[in-house]
């Protein structure tokens, strides 16, 4: 090209994009007046659109036009309150649609206009109605040649699914999730066989997996989960080369994973929790994954000693299950979730879980576990939540886990613990649950900085000594069952669920400052040597339902509560109930007054007969 002709060439478009600046690219008069008429059919909802403020259409919000505005090619509808969908058919006209998005409205049903004009858009490639009160059975889609994505998730439809989206030639994701659909899971789903997402959870699918599916060999995603799908999982499905994420969650099928599923380099995603599998975790099914759910399964035997150690695996749950034998040692440094509870695993807790730096939850309990636990878990450094519960752990609790600055669960009950409370416990605890140990000494003091603990529970174990000073964020606290005494200190008044000191040694007065516990549903003072009255103002608790002050040295009279609490004051010997003695003086007073009036019906019935006699004549 000559560089005069190259000169002439930039001041044509020099003077192309001057004109588009000057009467800014409108759009075609047909569109242009489309949008307008669109705009006043929406006047009645909570469109944004005003054509009076603002008359470029391609400046209203959910509106999108093309680089020279000259053609609309995306309209979001989304959230604009629409229920009546006679605005569709002018929608229909705007022929450069590429997107075109429904959601989150009130629309009931997809008219046949619809399919017929808008199926005749050949540029339009995503349709979404998701989030919309569409009922009835799935529409037979007809023309949509262009289309790439169907989106008709979060409505009420319902029926078998066929032929219905046989025509598409071009789909590639289809979200049919949270509707009411049933019959077998469709394999007709467009001729081209260019489906990569398939989305057909929360529905009521019935039968079993379909191998035809494998057809579809560009599928990325599977989700099948939350229907009533039986059988097994098709062997043929590892034949699936792109495959990254697959999701079979509640559902009621059965038999053993298959092997061939550790075979797809691509899968990084595979759950299938909440359904009947059974028999052992197949090896190398973690070699390529990152996150695996197989728990609340039948599955049995030992865990394959490599299958923590894959380098990609992040996150596994294996619980709920039947799996025996102990945790392998070897695990990979990347794990950021490890759920192993609820099984029949035994051994110890591995030392080497002092390299996983990243784990963020450590959920062990239920289990058969030995030994102590190890003071080389405070090298992981990012743990949220420890559960070590109900196993068998002996020892004392390793003071090194206060240097988990991260941890917000802490769960070791049902254990066989020892020694004292730590002095120092992690800053951020939510939850602290170390219930039913063999836990001797004080309550350290130090657990009333921590402002984040809503759940305490320590019952159950051997402590001595008082309470502390208040915990101003707890919700519920459980101390029964142990041998503490003292004062009972001012409690947080956030308290909402139980507050439970009993069997201990607490004595003399209930503090009457726990009426103040407005929100509180259960109060347990029983088994200790409380003595006095039992405060009147405890009748203003607004939402207890239950009080329990069983077996102290109670006296004077039981206060009137309302009927919706439940009082046990069984074995206070001197404690006097209102409502029987009410109940005795009442019965004496309505047998007082039968006799009288008996009495008086008698007199009434001997003068009445007395006098019938004067009043009789003599014989002569």
């Amino acid at each position: 090209m000559s560089w005069h002709a190259h000169i002439t060439r930039l001041l044509h478009l020099s003077c192309f994009l001057l004109s588009c600046s000057v009467v800014f690219c409108q759009l075609s008069k047909d569109q242009d007046i489309t949008l307008i008429t669109l705009s006043k059919l929406l006047n009645n909802t909570a469109s944004p659109w005003d054509a009076t403020k603002e008359p470029n259409p391609c400046s209203w919000i959910g509106v999108r036009c093309s680089p020279d505005n000259t053609r609309v090619t995306h309209l979001f509808l989304s959230g604009f309150g629409l229920s009546s969908s006679d605005f569709i058919s002018v929608i229909c006209k705007i022929e450069s649609l590429q997107w075109l998005d429904f959601s989150n409205n009130r629309l009931s049903s997809i008219p046949d206009e619809f399919i017929n004009v808008c199926g005749q858009i050949s540029e339009l490639q995503t349709l979404s109605f998701s989030h919309n009160s569409l009922v009835g059975p799935l529409p037979t889609f007809h023309g949509f040649e262009g289309l790439e994505t169907l989106d008709l998730s979060f409505n009420s439809m319902s029926g078998n699914i066929s032929l219905q989206l046989d025509g598409f030639r071009s789909l590639k994701s289809l979200n049919l999730s949270s509707n009411k659909f049933n019959g077998h899971v469709p394999i007709n789903l467009g001729k081209s066989m260019m489906l990569e997402e398939l989305q057909l959870s929360v529905n009521s699918f019935q039968g079993s997996i379909p191998s035809e599916i494998v057809s579809y060999q560009n599928l990325h995603r599977i989700d099948l989960s939350a229907n009533q799908l039986s059988g097994s999982i098709p062997d043929v499905l590892g034949n699936l080369t792109f495959l990254e994420v697959l999701v079979l969650s509640s559902n009621k099928l059965s038999g053993e994973i298959p092997t061939s599923l550790s075979n797809i380099q691509t899968l990084q995603h595979f759950a299938a929790n909440e359904n009947n599998f059974y028999g052992g975790v197949p090896c190398g099914l973690t070699r390529f994954l990152t996150y695996l759910d197989l728990s609340y399964n039948r599955l049995a035997g030992l865990i394959p000693p490599d299958f923590l150690s894959q380098p990609n695996v992040q996150t596994l749950d294996l619980s709920y299950n039947m799996l025996e034998g102990s945790i392998p040692a070897n695990v990979s440094r990347n794990l950021v979730i490890l759920k192993l509870g609820s099984n029949r695993m035994n051994g110890s807790i591995p030392v080497s879980f002092e390299a996983l730096t990243n784990l963020t939850h450590l959920e062990l309990e239920n289990n058969s576990l030995t030994g102590v636990i190890p003071p080389q878990l405070s090298s992981c450094e990012s743990l949220v939540v420890l559960n070590l519960a109900q196993n068998n752990l002996i020892g004392a609790i390793p003071a090194e886990l206060a240097g988990l600055h991260s941890l917000e669960v802490m769960k070791l009950q049902l254990n066989k613990l020892s020694g004292e409370i730590p002095k120092q416990i992690p800053p951020r605890l939510s939850t602290l649950n170390i219930s039913w140990n063999l836990l001797t000494g004080s309550i350290p003091s130090s657990i009333t900085g921590l402002g984040n603990l809503d759940y305490l529970n320590l019952q159950g174990n051997k402590l001595s000594g008082s309470i502390p000073g208040r915990m101003p964020s707890l919700v519920e606290l459980q101390l029964g069952q142990n041998q503490l005494s003292g004062t009972i200190p001012m409690m947080p008044m956030r308290l909402q669920t139980v507050l439970n000191l009993s069997s201990n040694l607490f004595e003399g007065p209930i503090p009457s400052d726990l009426s103040q516990l407005m929100g509180l549903k259960v109060l347990d003072l029983s088994n200790n040597k409380f003595s006095g009255e039992i405060p009147v103002l405890f009748t203003q608790m607004a939402t207890l339902t239950e009080l329990i002050l069983s077996n102290n040295q109670l006296s004077g009279v039981i206060p009137v509560f309302p009927p919706r609490v439940s009082i046990k004051v069984t074995g206070n010997v001197g404690l006097v109930d209102t409502t029987e003695k009410l109940a005795r003086k009442k019965g004496r007073v309505i047998g007082v007054s039968f006799i009288l009036g008996a009495g008086a019906s008698f007199l009434i019935f001997f003068l009445f007969f007395f006098l019938l006699l004067l009043g009789k004549p003599k014989r002569n």
